[in-house]
Formats: structure tokens, sequence, C-alpha cells
């Protein structure tokens, strides 16, 4: 196993914080999150464990990274915690090539509903993969006001 990866790892383990921007997934993944203007942008290295049998960065983990910043834009924007209610995912090509990018934004945001996009980039800013989601705008607010 390589040694980042290995310590990474170990790390998340080790940690058992479950807040946005530090929770076991974006510890274990190496997700560094930001809020550039109106959208999350992560970035994340592409490592040989987490490929599939034919050598690239496994799908069901890009969705994840594309869910998360969806996710973490919605408790950026409003304080309170989202809930995806659909999610679509299209993969352009095999991401082989970090470190990666993911940006998350609001394609449409209303009082209860938001429709979202994501797009996963490798480290030759070739889009790799897109998602759209639909997003229940939960007005459950982790951020402790009421």
């Amino acid at each position: 196993m390589h040694d980042e990866t290995a310590r990474r790892l170990e790390a998340a383990l080790a940690d058992d914080s479950h807040e946005f921007g530090n929770f076991f997934i974006t510890r274990m993944l190496g997700l560094d999150i930001s809020y550039p203007g109106e959208t999350c942008l992560i970035r994340f290295p592409v490592e040989p464990l987490l490929h599939n049998p034919q050598g690239s960065y496994h799908g069901g983990m890009l969705a994840t990274v594309m869910d998360v910043a969806m996710g973490h834009l919605i408790r950026h924007a409003t304080g309170a915690a989202g809930l995806t209610l659909e999610m679509k995912t299209q993969f352009m090509r095999p991401l082989t090539l970090g470190p990666a990018t993911c940006e998350g934004r609001f394609l449409r945001r209303g009082r209860s509903v938001g429709f979202m996009e994501a797009r996963v980039s490798d480290g030759s800013d070739r889009l790799i993969a897109h998602a759209t989601a639909t997003w229940k705008l939960a007005g459950v607010r982790t951020d402790g006001r009421p």
C-alpha cells in the first residue's frame, strides 16, 4: 500500500469527528474542500488503492466525491443540511491522472429544493464525470442557529 494512502487511512480511522469537511469519507479520500465564489471546490489525489480492476479511479468513489461537493455547498450556502433526492451521473472518460478536482454548484435554488451539478476534472483539466442532482433543503441547521 502506498505510504501516503496508508497514513491517511490510519488518520481517518483514528479520528471519530463527524462534521462537515471532516468526517471519515473526506479524510479517507483526502478531500481538500474550499468555497470559491458560489461553488464548492474539492481537490483530491488519484491513488491506485481506489482504482477499479480496469486501472482507473472507481466510479462509485467519483459519485461519492460529487455528492459531497453538492451537499457541502448546500451546508455552506444555507447553514442547513440537505438530502440527496436523486442523482444522475455520467462518466466521460477514466480518471487515471491526478490530482483531480470536483466543482459543485447550484443550477437553481428554491426554498425547499435545490437543483445542482458537479463536475470532476483530471490533472490535465479534462472533464471526467458530470452529475446532476435534486436536493431537498432539509432545514435542519448544523451551525447551532435556530
